[in-house]
């Protein structure tokens, strides 16, 4: 008896180990580790960060010298090539800043996960689980968003302190952009399932769907949502709907807007808040909108003093702390993020950063001009991320930013291999006499 449960034992070991030099088992291995970074997203920083630097030490097995030169070739492109322009950018512009070496450090640190883009797009390039990621990341954000409804009653059930009722780990715009997305990335499933006849599936993409949007509407949300999820649905339409069909959606989801506004105090409260806060901001009283305001407007005049190359990396808070001197009130607010990344990136690194941006989104929106799930879900992380950042430093902040890396990296992979099974199995051209 002790030898069979040895020998079987051995043979396990064996397996387990004899699979990791077996490319196929490499890329299992690999992909786990990536479906678990995309579950830990909503849920911890420190359990994201590791997994995430557990798939990339799992790469290493699995690259060649045979790698280099198509890894090297796709770096070279402009969806590549751009963020780690930005990197670039950062780097230099420690440079010219006047500020601590500590404060540059801050300041390259939130683009260092754009380093990460070109691998995650050439993993997933050749990995036939990439749709995976975004179905983890989905049942994830469902189950967060379960028990978002329970602390909303249970208050003592969160697993960390938050500040808001109905949150259960982190804030509630991460929370918001989480759901936004999943919300809206599942409606052409519902679309497909339907078509298909598979009633059932449709059903339950559609429940979770109203699920998310019922969370937004009644426990929490952060007010940009209502910026950017009409910009959202709005790109479903066009891309999956008729005119007939967008018209439908259109009046159906005014009659919706109309039902919650009478039905949701919160959302009531959160968007009379703003005309408060507002009123607030003339009496030098400081609130989240006159905040806003305030830093927007500082900026513009920092922006304005080093219009070409900017002031250098990370002066964005040294130069609010110089300004405060002497000030209350709103005057006196200081912060390294003026809550807009265009503003973000003008302060620190002027129009060459504006340019290195926009450039960046713009690459990224031709690269998923195509059709299939790779490039629909890819259109919406880009243009949620440019709807935010408006309001926000979405691409700068860790938990949107590595949302936007992780979702244009799987995306973009998963998008390059749709098309390249489309072209091998379009039938060759026959000329017709």
């Amino acid at each position: 008896m002790i030898e069979l449960t040895t020998t079987r034992s051995t043979v396990s070991k064996s397996f387990i180990v004899g699979s990791w030099f077996e490319p196929r088992a490499r890329f299992l291995y690999a992909d786990v580790l990536a479906v678990l970074s995309a579950v830990m997203l909503p849920w911890s920083t420190t359990g994201f960060t590791i997994f995430l630097l557990l798939w990339l030490i799992s790469l290493i097995p699995l690259t060649s010298s045979a790698d280099f030169r198509p890894f090297l070739h796709l770096v070279t492109r402009p969806f590549c090539l751009l963020p780690l322009t930005m990197v670039l950018i950062a780097v230099v512009g420690t440079l010219w800043a006047d500020v601590s070496w500590h404060a540059t450090f801050i300041g390259i640190k939130p683009l260092a996960k754009l380093l990460v883009l070109p691998f995650l797009i050439y993993h997933f390039q050749r990995s036939p689980r990439g749709s995976r990621i975004f179905i983890s990341f989905v049942l994830s954000c469902a189950l967060l968003m379960g028990l978002s409804w329970i602390v909303l009653f249970k208050p003592e059930l969160k697993l960390t302190t938050t500040l808001s009722a109905g949150v259960p780990v982190k804030n509630y715009i991460d929370q918001s952009q989480e759901f936004v997305l999943c919300m809206v990335a599942l409606a052409p499933w519902t679309i497909s399932f339907c078509r298909q006849g598979n009633y059932w599936a449709a059903a339950a993409c559609t429940a979770l769907m109203l699920a998310f949007f019922a969370n937004m509407a009644f426990v929490v949300s952060a007010r940009a949502a209502i910026v950017y999820l009409p910009v959202l649905l709005i790109v479903f339409a066009s891309r999956y709907l008729n005119r007939r069909q967008s018209m439908l959606l259109f009046s159906a989801c005014v009659v919706v807007a109309v039902a919650v506004w009478f039905t949701s105090g919160y959302l009531r409260a959160r968007v009379a808040d703003l005309w408060i806060e507002y009123q607030s901001s003339k009496q030098n009283i400081v609130r989240s909108t006159g905040q806003r305001l305030e830093y927007w407007e500082k900026s513009l005049k920092f922006f304005a003093e080093a219009p070409i190359f900017g002031n250098g990396t990370g002066s964005a808070q040294a130069l609010f702390e110089r300004d405060a001197v002497g000030k209350t009130g709103l005057a006196a607010q200081v912060t390294k993020n003026p809550h807009n990344q265009t503003l973000n990136v003008a302060v620190q690194w002027g129009i060459i950063g504006i340019v290195a941006l926009y450039a960046m989104w713009i690459s990224h929106l031709l690269l998923f001009r195509g059709g299939g799930f790779g490039s629909w879900l890819g259109l919406l992380v880009v243009i949620q991320n440019m709807t935010s950042s408006l309001f926000n430093s979405h691409l700068f902040d860790f938990h949107e930013g590595w949302m936007y890396v992780l979702g244009v990296g799987v995306a973009a992979g998963v998008s390059m291999q749709e098309k390249q099974r489309a072209t091998t199995s379009r039938p060759p051209f026959v000329k017709v006499d």
